[in-house]
């Protein structure tokens, strides 16, 4: 069973950066695509980017330029750094794992395992 606990999260004026981390256990890191999704209230769960296990990226347009996803092998550490931030990035920010011999995917109901989330809130 894989664990993933997400932490960084806070309140940010708009302009301001924050760094987001998802720290792993219970696996073998290097299986997983890994993948950051957020949630507003009253909206679904949208995916924001993924790094694969080979450390390619994909984002979501809204975001690129703006956000980084990057992990780190020896901390089972899955970071994103969210610069430029606006107040319509203000969301509960999740990140999941999914195995990596699926495929990648965009989708948050073919991820494996969740985090708990963590607030983003960027003030105007």
């Amino acid at each position: 069973q894989v664990q993933l606990v997400e932490s960084g999260g806070g309140l940010v004026q708009a302009g301001g950066s924050l760094r987001l981390s998802c720290a792993t256990s219970g696996g073998t890191f290097s299986r997983y695509n890994m993948g950051w999704f957020r949630q507003a209230p009253g909206k679904e769960r949208d995916f924001v980017g993924l790094i694969t296990y080979s450390d390619v990226t994909y984002y979501v347009d809204s975001v690129k330029g703006r956000f980084t996803i990057t992990r780190d092998y020896a901390k089972n550490t899955v970071y994103l750094q969210m610069n430029s931030l606006k107040p319509e990035d203000t969301a509960v920010y999740y990140c999941a794992a999914r195995r990596s011999f699926s495929g990648i995917s965009y989708s948050a109901d073919s991820y494996d395992y969740w985090g708990q989330g963590t607030q983003v809130t960027v003030s105007s």
